[in-house]
């Protein structure tokens, strides 16, 4: 299994250069961020100081969209930087949560990522691509063997659908056993249904961490406490998927939508934050199944069952109280146990 360190860009960006060095010493093979332009500082740049401090880390977005900025000015960020540094970076994509809504405009549709996917993976790997009314590009610089792999992060059946269909790899953000299963098996017959390999398509969870020294009642209420913060931002999308298909509905598990009833409203100047004030509505019983929470043992046997449900990837949100715990903790004991 692979480990990745998903960061917000906040100022300094040289905080967010040493976590992720400490990230690769530690044992870390992914490096990702937010992209929010409004809330948080612009990836691409820091990108460059992470890959030029690593020797091995990849870096992404967790995730971009098709709206912020132009296709071929994505591709051509991610492009740069592998032609700098020898294809370390995915491109994770989804349809645009706080980046657009914090600017006035509606996340993407599914149509929209679709074709983003396609122009963005061709660019990224020196071929042409058509941007719309019959303009084909390519770019002249590409180098062969270049490649530019896209991961679509998905929760509902469409999404989950066309991830299986078109993606590189899937992203899912959150770490329970019941919904990581139903989403991986729908986007692995996807996959088979339109002649791919299942196997082919990465699957990342990706999801708070936080490793206490015991699992007393004390210790165990402030680590929820840290990563409250993370079942209000999954409620976001889920009140998107109650909205489109009902709050109970044959194609959204009722154990996805159940917990949002007593969600009223979201500000997202504390999005991703653990002192975020709009997610007080999120139960405890919430945090401990879409988290990872408690001593390291906890954190080995739900990622060793992760992995037998087919995940690829377990990327750790590590935004709370104790950054330098968590990935020095992964480094020495979870890795380990997990990939000998």
């Amino acid at each position: 299994m692979d480990f990745g360190l998903v960061l917000q860009t906040d100022p300094p960006a040289s905080r967010v250069v040493e976590l992720m060095k400490r990230a690769e010493d530690a044992g870390f093979t992914h490096g990702w961020t937010f992209d929010s332009a409004v809330l948080w500082q612009e990836p691409f740049v820091i990108y460059s100081q992470i890959l030029a401090r690593t020797s091995r880390l990849k870096v992404g977005t967790m995730v971009t969209n098709p709206g912020t900025r132009t296709w071929e000015v994505t591709a051509s960020s991610f492009a740069t930087l592998n032609d700098m540094f020898g294809n370390r970076t995915v491109c994770g994509i989804g349809r645009g949560d706080s980046a657009m809504r914090v600017a006035g405009r509606k996340p993407n549709t599914l149509a929209r990522i679709s074709g983003a996917m396609k122009v963005i993976r061709a660019l990224g790997r020196g071929e042409e691509a058509d941007l719309g009314g019959g303009t084909v590009i390519r770019f002249p610089w590409i180098k062969e063997g270049a490649e530019l792999p896209v991961w679509m992060a998905a929760y509902g059946p469409k999404a989950l659908r066309m991830a299986g269909e078109e993606a590189d790899g899937f992203i899912l953000q959150l770490a329970d056993l019941y919904l990581t299963e139903y989403m991986v098996k729908a986007v692995r017959d996807a996959a088979a249904a339109a002649g791919r390999d299942p196997g082919a398509v990465t699957v990342c969870v990706a999801a708070p961490a936080y490793v206490t020294e015991d699992d007393s009642p004390a210790a165990l209420a402030h680590a929820r406490e840290q990563c409250r913060w993370f079942g209000g931002m999954v409620g976001n999308h889920v009140a998107d998927l109650v909205s489109r298909y009902g709050e109970h509905s044959a194609a959204v598990p009722d154990e996805l939508t159940d917990y949002i009833k007593a969600r009223q409203g979201y500000d997202y100047s504390h999005h991703g934050r653990a002192d975020n004030p709009d997610t007080a509505f999120v139960p405890d019983e919430i945090v401990d199944r879409f988290c990872l929470v408690g001593p390291v043992e906890r954190h080995i046997e739900k990622l060793t069952a992760l992995r037998e449900l087919g995940v690829d990837q377990f990327a750790v949100y590590d935004m709370h109280d104790a950054q330098e715990t968590v990935i020095d903790a992964y480094g020495n004991q979870v890795i380990p146990a997990l990939n000998g």
